[in-house]
């Protein structure tokens, strides 16, 4: 069965740092991609970050280049996002998602089959 386990949301003022983990079972951890996205009330699921868990090659979003880092620890099957420089704009439900390697956008939605059950973040100015 497989799991994604998402941890580490919270409240935090502009300028703050928060540190999300998604802890993944039940699949073959290197062969997908694991991804963050968050979704904001009234408007889309927006692809974030994302890393291929057998190699480490990493994308952001544009919006987000420079403030967010994702990373992982392949002995644990965990993949964490740190933010930094947070904005009021990066407040959205946060959720990491698995999917396998295949053609077009990497962090379109629809290519990730697995998905956790997400971690609130909130910026306050």
């Amino acid at each position: 069965q497989v799991q994604l386990v998402e941890s580490g949301g919270g409240s935090v003022q502009a300028g703050g740092s928060l540190r999300l983990s998604c802890a993944a079972s039940g699949y073959t951890y290197s062969r997908y991609y694991m991804g963050w996205f968050r979704q904001a009330p009234g408007k889309e699921r927006e692809g974030v970050a994302t890393i291929y868990a057998g190699g480490g090659w990493t994308y952001y979003v544009d919006s987000v280049k420079g403030r967010f880092t994702i990373s992982q620890d392949n002995a644990k099957n965990t993949v964490y996002l740190q933010m930094n420089s947070l904005k009021p704009e990066d407040t959205a439900m946060y959720y990491c998602a698995a999917g396998p390697r295949t053609s077009g956008y990497v962090l379109d939605p629809t290519k990730y089959n697995y998905w956790g059950q997400g971690t609130q973040v909130t910026v306050s100015s």
